[in-house]
């Protein structure tokens, strides 16, 4: 960073005591507040506002960069009547696990929780926006709320079930049972990945797809027509029962279906849906020596 004569003036009359100050209120870089001062007359209540001002900017100019790490949280009122599932991205793991984009994540949960939001344009608009634009200010990293899930049940129990790094977070809405059972579930569905809940759910698109590649492997065993068709359907059912929740074996016992244990309860799984941090965002590929380099004039 270059700056001029006049500028290099004005940061002397700068104590150390008056960057410091702005730099605890705002979580700045030193030469940052020493710039702010310098152009609001030391007054650290002006230079307080002005950055107020430039933060909104300077978020934007980070909104380009991808963010794909992050976490996934989830919050379940009390009676397991209400549920949501949030996640949140930063650009790196590290800021990830930081305090202040804990709290920030926090903060969103709660919102959307209290609001049963799941608009995140909606969610975000005032407050929460500027919360976020200051937090990419402090931690000099875009930060985005990407997705937000909400289930209710009304007579049953929506539970959850959040992977101890916090990069897989699960929540299921039960009719009846617990919210042991939907726990248990909802650990399920994040070790399995199931597709669906049950086998009726896929669409037809996938369905399709399947027995397209089924059909053409079958055409190469040079078998007679109506075996191949029995080899398809056998291949489309096993396919299903891969794919379908309550059809999977229980991954706490794998004697036991997750359909036949939903039954042992009377219960059954009406919605479920599965967050891992960053899935279906393309990352980028950042060569940090060269980055470096360039940013060094080498």
């Amino acid at each position: 960073m270059v700056f001029n004569d006049l500028e290099v003036n004005q940061m002397a009359e700068i104590t150390a005591k008056m960057v410091k100050e702005l730099r605890d209120r705002t979580g700045l870089g030193m030469m940052d507040c020493k710039k702010a001062l310098a152009e609001n007359g030391g007054d650290v209540e002006q230079a307080i506002e002005h950055l107020r001002k430039s933060s909104g900017m300077k978020a934007a100019k980070k909104a380009s960069r991808t963010a794909a790490e992050g976490v996934v949280a989830a919050k379940v009122a009390d009676d397991g009547s209400f549920g949501i599932l949030v996640e949140v991205n930063s650009e790196t793991d590290f800021v990830a696990r930081d305090d202040n984009f804990k709290a920030f994540v926090d903060l969103v949960v709660e919102r959307a929780f209290a609001d049963q939001q799941t608009d995140v344009a909606s969610l975000m608009a005032g407050e929460l926006e500027s919360a976020r634009e200051a937090l990419v200010q402090k931690i000099g990293e875009n930060i985005n709320v990407r997705r937000i899930q909400a289930f209710t049940a009304d007579s049953g129990v929506v539970s959850s079930y959040v992977h101890g790094n916090n990069r897989i977070g699960v929540l299921v809405a039960l009719q009846a049972g617990d919210d042991a059972l939907g726990k248990d579930i909802a650990m399920h569905v994040a070790a399995v990945n199931p597709l669906v809940a049950k086998a009726e759910q896929v669409s037809q698109d996938v369905l399709d797809k399947e027995r397209d590649i089924y059909t053409a492997q079958a055409q190469d065993s040079g078998k007679p027509a109506e075996i191949i068709e029995k080899m398809i359907d056998g291949r489309m059912r096993k396919f299903l029962s891969e794919v379908s929740l309550v059809e999977q074996p229980f991954v706490k016992d794998p004697d036991v279906t997750v359909g036949a244990l939903l039954k042992k309860a009377g219960a059954d799984v009406l919605e479920m849906v599965r967050y891992e941090v960053g899935e279906g965002i393309e990352k980028e590929t950042v060569d940090f020596a060269a980055e470096v380099a360039a940013q060094a004039g080498l």
